[in-house]
Formats: C-alpha cells, sequence, structure tokens
C-alpha cells in the first residue's frame, strides 16, 4: 500500500481512516461503527476504513478522526494512492455492491408497496431512504436508475390523458410571464424552468392579479395561468403541461413540491434551505427582479449539482 502526503487538492483517488479506539469505550465504537456505515465506507481488512477522495468524505474522516482522539483513542486519516492486493476497478465494485445490497432491498419494499394502498408517509419514508442511500453510490451502481423509477411510479399521481393540459409550445415562446411580487421558492424555480426549458426569451413581471399586464401569462398566481393543479405546484404543473422529461427536472419538482406545498410526499429537504435564503434576500430589501434572478442562479446551481450525484 502506498501512501501520500495530504494535501489541500485530493491527488490521490481513496482516503482511509486508520484507528484504534480505547478499551473501555463501547458507545464509543457503536457512534464510530455507525458513522462508517452511514458514511458508506468500505472496510479494508484490519487497515482501516476507505471512501473515495473528495472534499465532503474528507471533512467526515477528519471529524470522526477528531472524535476518536478526544475520547484518548487513535486516528489518522490519509490518502492512498493505490493497494496493491487489490487495483481500483476491484474497490469501485465493492462499493457499487455494497450499495447494490441497500438498493435491492429498498426495490422490495417499494414493489410491496404497489400491491397495497400506499400511504403519503410510506412513500416519504421509500424516498429518504433511496436518498441516504443515492448519497453514498460513489460510482453511480446500475440498479439506482431502476429504484428511482420504481419510486416515481409509486408517487405518479393516477391521471388520465384527458386531464392532462393540451397547450402549443410554441404559443409561449418570447413573452413576458407574470407572477406575484415577493418571490419565494416554488416561483423562482419555476422562473429558471420557464427560462431553460419553455421560453429561452422569456421576460419577467410582477404585479397582483388585477393589475396584470395584458397578454402577459401568469403563473403561480391564484387566478388564471399556470398555478397550483390538484396536488402539484407550480413547477410540477408547468413540468407536466411543456413535456419536459428531463430526469434532473423530475428531482427538482419533487424538492420544490416538499418546501411549498409542506407535506413531506417526497421527503425532500434541499427546497427548505432555498426558502430560507430566499427570506433572508428579502429581509435585505431586494427588488423582486433582484430576488428572482438570485433565486434562478441557485436554482441553476442545484440542477447542476443533481447531474453529478
Amino acid at each position: 500500500m502506498s501512501v501520500a502526503q495530504q494535501s489541500t487538492v485530493p491527488s490521490s483517488p481513496w482516503l482511509l481512516l486508520v484507528f484504534s479506539l480505547p478499551r473501555k469505550g463501547a458507545s464509543l465504537r457503536v457512534s464510530v461503527w455507525r458513522k462508517l456505515q452511514r458514511y458508506g465506507s468500505l472496510p479494508l481488512g484490519n487497515s482501516g476504513y476507505l471512501l473515495p477522495n473528495d472534499v465532503a468524505n474528507r471533512e467526515k474522516f477528519e471529524w470522526l478522526a477528531t472524535t476518536i482522539r478526544s475520547a484518548r483513542g487513535d486516528a489518522s486519516v490519509v490518502e492512498v494512492q493505490s493497494i496493491d492486493n487489490c487495483a481500483t476497478p476491484q474497490l469501485k465494485k465493492r462499493f457499487s455492491e455494497a450499495r447494490a445490497e441497500a438498493y435491492r432491498e429498498l426495490l422490495s419494499e417499494a414493489a410491496g408497496a404497489q400491491s397495497s394502498t400506499v400511504s403519503p408517509t410510506q412513500i416519504t419514508r421509500l424516498r429518504q431512504r433511496f436518498q441516504e442511500i443515492s448519497a453514498i453510490d460513489f460510482f453511480d451502481g446500475p440498479m439506482r436508475d431502476q429504484v428511482e423509477r420504481a419510486l416515481a411510479v409509486l408517487s405518479a399521481p393516477r391521471e388520465s390523458d384527458s386531464d392532462a393540459m393540451k397547450i402549443s409550445p410554441g404559443d409561449y415562446r418570447g413573452r413576458v410571464w407574470i407572477t406575484r411580487p415577493r418571490p419565494g421558492v416554488d416561483r423562482v424555480m419555476s422562473a429558471w424552468l420557464i427560462g431553460k426549458f419553455v421560453d429561452p426569451r422569456a421576460r419577467f413581471a410582477f404585479a397582483l392579479h388585477k393589475n396584470k399586464p395584458k397578454n402577459a401569462i401568469p403563473f403561480d398566481m391564484y387566478e388564471g395561468g399556470f398555478g397550483h393543479r390538484g396536488d402539484d405546484c407550480t413547477f410540477e404543473t408547468l413540468t407536466k403541461a411543456f413535456r419536459i422529461r428531463d430526469k434532473i427536472v423530475q428531482i427538482m419538482g419533487q424538492i420544490v413540491h416538499d418546501a411549498d406545498l409542506l407535506d413531506e410526499k417526497f421527503g425532500r429537504k434541499e427546497g427548505f434551505g432555498i426558502d430560507e435564503v430566499m427570506k433572508g434576500w428579502a429581509r435585505q430589501n431586494l427588488s423582486d427582479a433582484q430576488l428572482l434572478d438570485r433565486g434562478m442562479e441557485l436554482a441553476e446551481g442545484l440542477y447542476h449539482s443533481l447531474r453529478k450525484r
């Protein structure tokens, strides 16, 4: 095993946590083991525990090492360039196999749920578990998409084709889109969706319904246009109306839904952070246009972040 010196820029593909615990530390031993499981680390014989080398994983190992040392144990975090008896493809396979087992269990639960009446609480629990597993699926295991599709089917609304909105996308390009003042998470994310997938030349304005400009397209307003429909938030309504099939957009719809409707339907928490940031900016007396621009930048960042998972 060759070990490289630590550096601020990852130069080695792996991180290894090597530690020893004090003899009288049963509770510490259980706590450390649970954290290592939650991190998705791979036991490497008696040598320690392995994770792919990135900033997030380094922070997890460094804090865990600090906890061990503060309890009078010994711990070191080292960068590992290669392991002589286990090549990189083999290590990646072992990580993927560990996640595959968890995915199979989740897929079995989802399949069982489809044969009975599924409650929102059940769907939320399954989605939360999926997020926990996928967060430590470092090498995009082959079962990930299969489980995600199964959960999407499970939580899809039972809607007939006749209920779908019939629109012509060409009628909605180069237009002014109007929404209520002081935009929050659903409106800024919807504006981003419109600009990226529906109307690249969209212009946005703000007004109460009674003062909306003629020929402007309302979104997330209380009357007319694209808004909440059934159990859907505005972002979801737009996604369905314009038949946007982008996989990441579907995930973003779940995030916006949970933050906007507060029903925990999908078990997504990311949108609450965006909403809190929007509230903070609003308290700084930013204009509606500034709030929308900043919110759309957050949405774009979220989109690219989700693409890397």
